[in-house]
């Protein structure tokens, strides 16, 4: 019997690309011996001293408050409430486009039984230290270049496979997702493999 593979999975809650991959993920878990493990990175983070559109600088402001809150969420409760606080987050932000970033965050924290007073923490500082530990490690098996989510996996040879994305709309169901969950694999776990791109020609697709 195979051993059940551990995927670690980085994500901003504000990412619509990150929520369309774990939607994904979630698909594999049920087709795939695959048990996923769930951390933040931060967009915020990332692009800190980049020079960004204006429009992109006011999104980077509020991106701050929904990853701080599950790492604060974290801390209360444990990793078991990540992935429900991030489907409370992503749900409101990507299938109700929503954009109330505040009142978004109090409402995910009320749905999965946490006090509102996280959300006033997460208006601080005080847990960036925790949420940057957390986008480091998953960053840095990937590079700067590359942004959320990550996932990583480990290798046939022990150490690890990591990647950015994939980037896909809609999220893959059933078969189709332990498809390209082993394709990723493959490409992901050939020596000197890097990149394959195409340009995005639709957005999102939220089903």
């Amino acid at each position: 019997m195979s051993e059940t593979t551990i995927a670690d999975f980085w994500f901003d809650p504000r990412c619509p690309w990150a929520w369309m991959t774990s939607r994904w993920m979630l698909e594999v878990e049920q087709v795939r011996d695959v048990t996923v493990r769930w951390h933040v990175m931060s967009l915020a983070v990332l692009n800190e001293g980049r020079d960004l559109p204006e429009e992109y600088q006011e999104f980077m402001t509020t991106a701050w408050q929904p990853v701080r809150a599950v790492i604060a969420a974290q801390q209360r409760s444990g990793d078991d409430v990540v992935l429900p606080l991030y489907t409370a987050l992503g749900t409101r932000f990507h299938l109700g486009q929503r954009d109330d970033v505040d009142t978004v965050v109090r409402e995910a924290l009320a749905e999965v039984g946490l006090p509102e007073e996280l959300a006033d923490l997460a208006l601080t500082d005080e847990l960036d230290e925790a949420l940057r530990a957390s986008h480091a490690e998953g960053i840095s098996l990937v590079g700067q270049d590359v942004g959320t989510p990550v996932i990583a996996v480990p290798g046939p040879d022990g150490g690890r496979i990591a990647f950015f994305g994939p980037v896909v709309t809609p999220a893959p169901k059933g078969d189709a997702a332990g498809r390209l969950w082993d394709g990723t694999l493959l490409v992901a776990g050939t020596p000197g493999f890097y990149e394959i791109k195409r340009t995005r020609d639709i957005g999102p697709i939220f089903d």
